[in-house]
């Protein structure tokens, strides 16, 4: 008997990395959003379409070029990016949340996960939903306009970044939220502000100096110039310096929702 208890010791894991519970918690989030693909995938693109139609309409064929290339091509990306970055902040900070209001969290809690394995699964949803918006704009843009990928690494690169970093975001802010009052308050205030502030629909070069050297720390900024290059071959600001100050944050806000979730941050009373 003791040979056996010793065997299959319960709470205790055999194995250093639980796949098959990773892997039923990517699938479980995944699930979660293509059930009601309409208003997580569709939605945000047509979304992006509307802003390029109504903005396009409203500039006019007499805007200048910007870095080179039409306004509605300058344009494109941006929105492209914009939407991928408050999807994923949106999957994971809705996972969390639900899952507090509607008690699922404890299922969370009670699984043969570690912490790390359950904000990297979390965070590996987020970024897989940004994916499917990104490639299905692409292809729902180019009917309408030229639009072509020129960089697929640097697009990959930062696709990958930027939904990372918000989807660790968005669980820092689900564990932190109480209601979706609470959400719509970090949506409203940090998340959109920083988004319009990312030169989505502007050349950051045309901004006062003072406002150019702020948005330059500005991580949206980052993840938007970086991917727009991917298309149009031109920047307002760097890839190498994007890259290394967009990993460094992805890395921060990881370790802040691993560290938090193992501390039960407003989960446990």
């Amino acid at each position: 008997m003791s040979e056996l208890e010793n065997k299959y010791q319960i709470g205790v894991r055999r194995f250093n990395i639980n796949w098959i519970g990773i892997g039923s918690l990517i699938l479980k989030e995944n699930l979660r959003y293509l059930t009601v693909a309409g208003q997580t995938i569709v939605g945000p693109i047509i979304t992006s379409i509307l802003f390029l139609v109504v903005i396009n309409m409203a500039v006019g064929d007499d805007r200048a070029n910007v870095l080179g290339v039409e306004f509605i091509s300058f344009l494109a990306p941006g929105l492209i990016a914009m939407q991928i970055i408050s999807q994923a902040f949106a999957h994971s900070s809705s996972s969390i949340l639900m899952g507090k209001i509607m008690g699922n969290i404890f299922d969370l809690i009670g699984a043969p996960l570690s912490p790390a394995e359950v904000t990297l699964s979390i965070i590996s949803a987020s970024i897989s939903r940004g994916i499917i918006i990104c490639f299905l704009s692409i292809v729902t843009f180019s009917l309408f306009l030229e639009i072509e990928v020129k960089n697929f690494y640097l697009l990959i690169t930062y696709l990958f970044l930027s939904t990372f970093i918000l989807g660790a975001v968005g669980f820092i802010a689900g564990l932190w939220a109480e209601k979706f009052d609470n959400m719509a308050t970090v949506t409203n205030f940090i998340v959109m502000p920083l988004s319009f502030l990312s030169g989505t629909f502007y050349s950051v070069e045309r901004l006062p100096e003072f406002l150019k050297v702020l948005s330059f720390y500005n991580p949206f900024f980052h993840m938007i110039d970086g991917f727009r290059y991917a298309f149009i071959s031109d920047m307002d600001g760097s890839t190498k310096f994007g890259i290394i100050y967009l990993s460094f944050i992805a890395i921060i806000v990881w370790f802040i929702s691993y560290i938090l979730y193992k501390k039960g941050y407003k989960i446990k009373s």
